[in-house]
């Protein structure tokens, strides 16, 4: 494309990323200005200014120690969640498929379900010891379930329509797997890897409360345990920022599998 073909980037594509801008930044910075605000009224240890929470996240992130604590744990948070990934939508298709299959095992899934991931701490610790394979098992014993569920429920509700069609073509096996059941349930199953998302971020910092040397929840239990206020903020922000970062990829990620629903939508919608 030449320099005479290329469109315009006008006034109004400017105006409309400034106002982007504004709606992402304007309640963070309102936030700031409370909290701001609320440090300096109060002049409490245990509630510092956003200054001194930043230098505090500046000398501790922006050193080795982020390659010691934050980047081993991000590991462990991926890792996780990539096994439940792959579990969820296994079995979820396994068990959305045979109804009979699922009927049998529905019991024990509730059963499974209804134990809080953190109450399995001491068990695996017994069972895996206090290394990494623990904390990942964390992981995976509570992002399983939203894949799980979201899956067997997408694949329930595939079109009877366009599976009689594809029994009619004789498409069956890995094909019907890949063109209809995956492609039908997909919009459930990133609906549950989202929610897996947030819950991975959750396990990941109490996995590393028990029994563990390094890490970013162990970190931030020992700099409260220590009364080393700033620090132990600088760690609360450094997950809260993983966790955008994380949703921001998850979104591309959501955007780009899910292209042809919302085009479907937006059709069906006639935009």
């Amino acid at each position: 494309m030449t320099a005479a073909t290329a469109p315009a980037r006008g006034p109004g594509t400017a105006a409309h990323a400034a106002r982007r801008a504004f709606r992402a930044l304007a309640l963070p910075a309102v936030l700031i200005g409370v909290w701001w605000a609320v440090s300096s009224a109060s002049g409490s240890y245990l509630v510092p200014p956003p200054d001194v929470i930043a230098a505090a996240f500046a000398e501790l992130w922006f050193s080795e120690r982020f390659f010691a604590d934050a980047l081993p744990s991000i590991a462990r948070l991926l890792g996780g969640y990539a096994l439940a990934l792959a579990l969820g939508i296994g079995a979820g298709l396994a068990l959305g498929s045979a109804p009979r299959l699922r009927a049998l095992t529905e019991p024990v899934l509730e059963f499974l379900r209804a134990v809080p991931p953190p109450v399995l701490v001491p068990l695996l610790i017994l069972l895996a010891g206090v290394g990494n394979g623990m904390k990942v098992l964390v992981i995976v014993s509570g992002c399983v379930w939203p894949i799980l569920l979201n899956t067997i429920e997408g694949v329930r509700a595939v079109d009877p329509v366009l599976a009689d069609t594809c029994r009619a073509f004789g498409v069956r096996g890995t094909r019907r797997l890949r063109t209809l059941v995956l492609r039908s349930a997909s919009p459930q199953i990133m609906a549950g890897a989202r929610q897996a998302l947030s819950i991975a971020i959750i396990l990941m910092v109490i996995s590393e409360m028990f029994a563990s040397s390094s890490g970013l929840g162990f970190t931030v239990v020992q700099f409260q345990r220590s009364f080393a206020v700033p620090e132990m903020w600088a760690g609360i922000v450094l997950l809260g920022l993983i966790g955008v970062v994380l949703s921001l990829l998850f979104r591309r990620v959501e955007r780009r599998v899910l292209a042809w629903h919302t085009g479907l939508r937006a059709a069906t919608r006639g935009e």
